[in-house]
């Protein structure tokens, strides 16, 4: 485990340990709910022991703490300057966060600082009303867990509205496009926001009405060599899947991933940004559609 993950962790427990605790005592069960909220899954074996022996010297072996009013700590310069760089990020300006308090301060970085190289160039219009509109209109649905109807225009430019009850956003990053999974009496649908031309709010849905869709889940077996970085590469870009990771022999390694079925292009996407550091081991239709990908790029070039 890395130090910044460790130190993180520390300060995650202790900032909830202490408001919870403030004027009162915590019971065990509290306490391991605590760290299983705030830190690692396996921090529950020792956290709570470093508590009650005292080191860690918050609390008494009866799990008091001398403070009788929750701590308050104000926000350090660079915080400030941190928060008012990510609400330059529009897609942040989505669910309009307060901007008070910042006034005084100037963004750490600008935007223009990063350069994205693996993402399409025609992601949504973030900054259009309209889009901005139907995003908030959609968050408030899935917050107060209300119908929405959603009149949007199909893949062959067909107009479809739909009574629908929302489960999720989701964002693709490769995309940069946020996308609505909804369903309805017909099916379950996948909606990108940029295609939705209306989007009204509706009554609340039942219980019965919420059946969210079981995820069609894939395996993907990869082969890796470790060249240029290239396991702690993929360890990051893949950190979002659940995965399995085994070494074979000297630099190669055996990683096991799983994604849901309607991810399968922009998976597709991220492991052919490998190169010949990745190669895929199974399933034999991810192969195929791989060498026709790879196919179509040289005629592209041709």
């Amino acid at each position: 485990m890395l130090f910044s993950e460790v130190y993180g962790s520390y300060f995650n427990v202790v900032s909830a340990v202490l408001a919870r605790a403030c004027g009162g005592t915590l019971t065990a069960g509290e306490l391991e709910e605590i760290v299983r909220q705030k830190a690692f899954a396996e921090s529950v074996l020792t956290i709570p022991a470093a508590l009650r022996s005292g080191t860690w010297p918050l609390l008494t072996p009866e799990l008091e703490t001398p403070l009788r009013h929750a701590p308050d700590m104000p926000l350090t310069t660079l915080q400030k300057r941190w928060l008012k760089a990510l609400l330059q990020d529009p897609r942040i300006r989505l669910f309009a966060p307060s901007g008070e308090g910042l006034e005084d301060v100037e963004p750490l970085y600008p935007p223009e600082a990063f350069v994205y190289f693996d993402r399409y160039g025609d992601g949504d219009p973030y900054e259009d009303p309209l889009y901005a509109a139907h995003f908030r209109t959609i968050l408030t649905a899935l917050r107060e867990k209300r119908k929405l109807r959603v009149a949007f225009d199909g893949h062959r430019g067909a107009r479809h509205s739909w009574v629908c009850v929302p489960y999720k956003l989701e964002y693709s990053s490769k995309d940069d496009k946020f996308r609505l999974i909804t369903s309805s009496r017909r099916s379950a649908l996948s909606i990108n926001l940029a295609r939705i031309r209306s989007c009204s709010l509706l009554p609340p849905y039942t219980q019965e009405e919420y059946r969210p869709a079981a995820p069609k889940r894939e395996t993907l077996v990869l082969e890796l060599t470790d060249e240029r970085n290239a396991l702690e590469r993929a360890m990051l870009h893949f950190s979002h899947l659940e995965k399995e990771t085994e070494r074979l022999d000297g630099d190669r390694y055996r990683v096991t991933l799983r994604y849901e079925r309607e991810d399968e292009t922009e998976m597709l996407i991220r492991v052919l940004s490998f190169g010949p550091v990745l190669k895929v081991i199974s399933p034999d239709g991810f192969i195929k559609k791989m060498r026709e990908r790879i196919e179509k790029q040289i005629q592209l070039r041709a």
